[in-house]
């Protein structure tokens, strides 16, 4: 696959971490009025959130496109691996400004 056919994905996956799993995930805990969530249940709630997107993930699955089916779900793997381990440096950004700023 070209690099120019996966482009789009890889800014996806870039971005959605961060602006979909973390916004959301920070909206629930201050809708709980939970201040100080630990990392791991804040990585937690940013993966959720992120998950709730499989279905566009999951998209081309039915259009034969393997080559890039292949891709997303190597990076969508990838990306999920970060979140839980700490090393998706946004979402560990977002959790600190969380956390100092509520």
């Amino acid at each position: 696959m070209r690099n120019d056919e996966r482009f789009e994905i890889e800014r996806a996956f870039d971005l959605l971490p961060h602006i979909v799993g973390s916004s959301w995930a920070v909206i629930w805990f201050r809708l709980n009025k939970i201040k100080n969530p630990t990392r791991e249940e804040y990585r937690k709630k940013v993966l959720e959130y992120l998950k709730m997107m499989e279905p566009v993930f999951e998209s081309y699955k039915t259009d034969n496109l393997t080559e890039i089916v292949k891709y997303i779900e190597l990076r969508k793997q990838e990306e999920y691996q970060k979140i839980i381990s700490g090393t998706n440096i946004e979402v560990e950004k977002r959790y600190n400004r969380y956390i100092d700023y509520g």
